[in-house]
Parts: structure tokens; sequence; C-alpha cells
């Protein structure tokens, strides 16, 4: 937070604001845009799932919106809104270890092919500005992805290697007396099922490809910024833009919604394209206003139907109890 006052002061308070009110209105089709890509990742998920117990479209479209409110808004390292979005398939339908499983892989699909996209947009800018030497920044930034991508592949190769049935057999030898064993079995379900996961070829790659889709679809959102504003600015700039400040975003995943990191992305690799750090924070804090605009009522949508969910299970266990 304080990292974002500093750039907002150092940047010009006044300019940014007139940035911000230049846009108005228009941050409301911008955020119907967030959509498109949204959409690409809903059906990614929804490929990895097992045709005979795959969530309904629009059942999936949903859960994905709550998960993405749940990961932008609240400081939960990225990973929160996964764990419930798996709950909340699991209520529609879809088996325990199915969802846990389709959870785990999408979430290693959608990193995966992040780093994709921000190593073709290290590539493009690089290619435009002549040399690796000339582009420090994005040195430093591929440094970072490469060293998430050792992380990724460790987190694979547990993955594959009964990643729940270890964590359960460590967490039974600690506590004994409260680990229910019944649940030994779902773990090990829930191994294979990632494993099965990953050796559905074409769906696996279907699955990739969707997702690379929408991280490409998400730099519409900047070049849509750039028009509103009445700034030049092509698909190919907004490309580079985008795909450098998510990545961004993605090394610094233990930061709450990557507060400040992505601000200052934003104003690095925007510098680096002959943006001015107002006009670059503009775009960052448009981004931010579209996920309060989303994310604020998918919280309370999970909330709602969390608290249903709870309601439902003391009517069942008591039904002799009168509040």
């Amino acid at each position: 937070m304080l990292l974002v006052i500093f750039l907002v002061v150092h940047s010009g308070a006044a300019e940014l604001a007139s940035a911000m009110l230049l846009l108005g209105w228009w941050l409301a089709p911008i955020t119907v845009f967030h959509a498109v890509p949204l959409s690409f990742s809903t059906l990614a998920w929804r490929t990895l799932m097992p045709p005979a117990h795959r969530t309904p479209v629009l059942t999936a479209v949903w859960i994905r919106w709550i998960r993405e409110s749940i990961n932008s808004l609240l400081p939960v390292a990225g990973v929160g809104g996964d764990i419930a979005g798996a709950r909340l398939a699991h209520h529609r339908g879809l088996p325990g270890a199915q969802a846990a499983a389709s959870m785990v892989v999408d979430t290693t699909v959608g990193v995966v092919t992040q780093l994709i996209f921000v190593v073709a947009g290290a590539a493009l800018l690089i290619a435009r500005f002549g040399g690796l030497a000339s582009v420090p920044a994005a040195r430093a930034l591929l440094i970072g992805v490469g060293a998430l991508a050792g992380l990724i592949a460790i987190f694979v190769g547990f993955q594959h290697g009964s990643m729940f049935l270890r964590f359960a057999n460590f967490a039974r030898r600690v506590a004994p007396g409260k680990w229910p064993v019944a649940l030994m079995g779902s773990a090990s379900a829930t191994d294979k099922a990632i494993v099965a996961t990953y050796r559905r070829g074409f769906a696996f790659l279907r699955a990739n490809l969707l997702r690379l889709a929408g991280w490409a679809a998400s730099a519409g959102e900047v070049w849509l910024l750039m028009r509103c504003l009445h700034k030049p600015f092509s698909a190919v700039d907004a490309f580079v833009l985008e795909s450098l400040t998510s990545g961004v975003s993605a090394v610094a995943f233990m930061v709450p919604g990557a507060l400040g990191a992505q601000e200052g992305g934003f104003v690095v690799f925007g510098a680096l394209m002959g943006l001015s750090a107002d006009t670059a924070l503009a775009l960052s804090l448009s981004k931010r206003v579209r996920e309060l605009l989303l994310g604020l009522p998918g919280l309370f949508v999970w909330q709602w139907i969390e608290s249903r969910h709870v309601l439902r299970r003391v009517e069942a266990g008591s039904p002799q109890t009168s509040l």
C-alpha cells in the first residue's frame, strides 16, 4: 500500500486523477470484457474434468468467477479461491477426488501457460529494443520467472508422487487421534485422479491451449483502456505490457492481490514502452477497479452459498433444534 501511495504521489496525483476521470463510464464495458478471458479459463478447467461428470458450463463460469474474486481480493496466496472452487464444484455434483484433481491440474496449467505468456511478451520486448542488455527489467523478470518455473516443476513432481497421500500420512502421524482414517482413501483417490488427468492427452493439451488463449485475450483489456485514454497503442504493445505485468504479479504471488507489485510493473514496463507514469498507473488502477466491480459481488455470492450450505447441514443434523 505504501508503494502504491508513493507511485501515485511521484507520478502526479492530479494527472492520474485526470486520466481516471477520462476513463469514467468506459470502465463498465471494460469490466464486461473480462468475461472473455474468464470464459477461456473456465472452458480450460472444465476440459480437465472427466466427460461423464463435467460441471455445466454456466455453473463452471460462476464458480470460476468466485475463484478469481477470492484470489484477487483476499490474502490467500492465490490458491484460496481454487480450494473454494473445488468445494463448490463438489457441491454441484462433481466427485470430490475429481474436483480436487481438476483444480490442482488447472492451477498448474494456469501458472505454466502464464509463464509461456510472460516469456512471449519478454521476447517481443527484447526484439523491439534490440538486445537483452538494453532491457535489464525484462532480464530480471525472466530470472524470477525461471525460479518460479523450477518451483512448478517440483510441484508437478509432487503431484505425480502421491502428494495428497503423503500429506495425509504426515498429518496422521502428527495428530493420530484427530485425523480420520477414512480420509486416507480420499487422499489416495485424489492422487490417482490427478495422474489420470495429466494422462488425458488431448483434453490436457486443449486445456493448455484454451488457457493460453485466455491469457492472450486479457491483453485486450489494456488495449481498450488505452483507446479510452485516447493514446495510440498497438495490440502487440498491449500484449507485451499485459504479459510482463502479469509476470510481476505471478512472482509476487505471496503479496495479497500483488498490491504494489502490479503497479510497479506497469510503471517500469510502461516507461520502457513510452508511457508516462500517470498513464501506467491509470491502467493498473483501472484493473483494480475492475477487480472490485467483479470481485466484491463474487465474495458476497460465495458467502451466501456457503451460509445456505451450513444452514442445510444444521437443519439435517439437528432437526428438532429451533432458533
